[in-house]
C-alpha cells in the first residue's frame, strides 16, 4: 500500500492505492496521521487507485472523520471504484463521508 499527501489549494490530499488491508493498516495509519491535525483545513481521500479496503481500514478512515470534523475540516472521499463503493455502502459508512 502506498500513500502520499498533499497540500492542494489549502486542502489536505490524501493519495491512497493498492490494497488497505490488515497487514498495511498500521503502517497506513502512521503515513495518514497529518490527517488527524488537519486543524480546520478539508481533507480529501483519493481512492482511484485503492483496489481493496479492510475492516482496518475502514476504521483508519472513520478515525480521520472524527478528528477532522472535530476541527472544523470536511472530509472527502473521492473516485472510489465501484469494489470500494460497495463496502462504503454495504456498511453504512457512505452516508458518514461526503462522497465525489
Amino acid at each position: 500500500m502506498r500513500t502520499d499527501i498533499q497540500e492542494i489549494d489549502g486542502a489536505l490530499v490524501a493519495i491512497l492505492e493498492g490494497e488497505m488491508d490488515t497487514a498495511a493498516a498500521l503502517e497506513a495509519e502512521k503515513a495518514l496521521e497529518p490527517l488527524y491535525q488537519a486543524n480546520g483545513r478539508d481533507v480529501v481521500i483519493e481512492c482511484e487507485k485503492l483496489d481493496y479496503i479492510a475492516s482496518s481500514g475502514l476504521r483508519i478512515l472513520l478515525g480521520i472523520l472524527k478528528a477532522s470534523k472535530a476541527s472544523g475540516s470536511r472530509v472527502t472521499l473521492r473516485h472510489m471504484n465501484d469494489d470500494i463503493k460497495s463496502v462504503f455502502t454495504m456498511t453504512g459508512l457512505i452516508n458518514l463521508f461526503d462522497v465525489e
